[in-house]
């Protein structure tokens, strides 16, 4: 099973939790919470990576990095944006100097 499909999979159930009662759904209830909610959660999810990879705790490194995506699906989930987009983009950079990607959305911005 490839990572995309994963993804894709993760988002169609967090989708199809959007309207659940909140009471019995993380997810509707995190959506129902509104996006400062979601941004606290992504905050302080990242932060926990951060740590754990200070301490270089490789399984705490993949747990947190878990949350961390997760909580990014329901962000993305948030504003109506597929996962398959952001793995679009990426796939646009692959190849292309990071600085050299920089630098070209500087000068089309």
């Amino acid at each position: 099973m490839t990572s995309s499909t994963i993804l894709r999979r993760l988002s169609d159930t967090i989708e199809a939790r959007r309207h659940a009662d909140p009471a019995s759904s993380y997810v509707a209830k995190l959506l129902a919470s509104g996006q400062d909610k979601i941004l606290k959660k992504i905050a302080e999810e990242a932060a926990e990576t951060i740590m754990a990879s200070k301490d270089g705790d490789a399984d705490q490194i993949i747990y947190e990095t878990a949350d961390l995506w997760f909580h990014t699906l329901v962000m993305l989930a948030h504003h109506g944006i597929s996962p398959d987009v952001v793995l679009q983009e990426l796939a646009r950079r692959e190849g292309i100097s990071g600085i050299d990607e920089k630098a070209s959305r500087s000068t089309s911005q």
